[in-house]
């Protein structure tokens, strides 16, 4: 039985595809885990600063909106809430 060149290249055809869909499917996904990872560290970011903070009377809630900032941004997203909450 002899395998037509044909029926090759739609094997080829295929499996480049799947592995496509699969690159495709996967790297959002790898984004989401990544934002969901920094957020929680962001979160616990928050939480220290209000402890340290309350020497000064510094404070910054902590909700699902600055985590995500801090946990983008990092250290300049703190300093940014603050300048949010304070300055402006």
């Amino acid at each position: 039985m002899e395998l037509e060149l044909n029926i090759i290249l739609a094997y080829a055809v295929g499996l480049i595809l799947l592995y496509a869909l699969g690159w495709i499917l996967l790297v959002p996904l790898k984004w989401i885990i990544r934002l969901i990872w920094n957020s929680i560290l962001g979160g616990i970011l928050l939480f220290f600063v209000n402890l340290i903070g309350e020497i000064w009377g510094i404070s910054l809630v902590i909700n699902p909106f600055n985590a995500v900032v801090v946990g983008i941004l990092g250290m300049p997203g703190v300093i940014l809430l603050l300048l949010l909450k304070y300055v402006i």
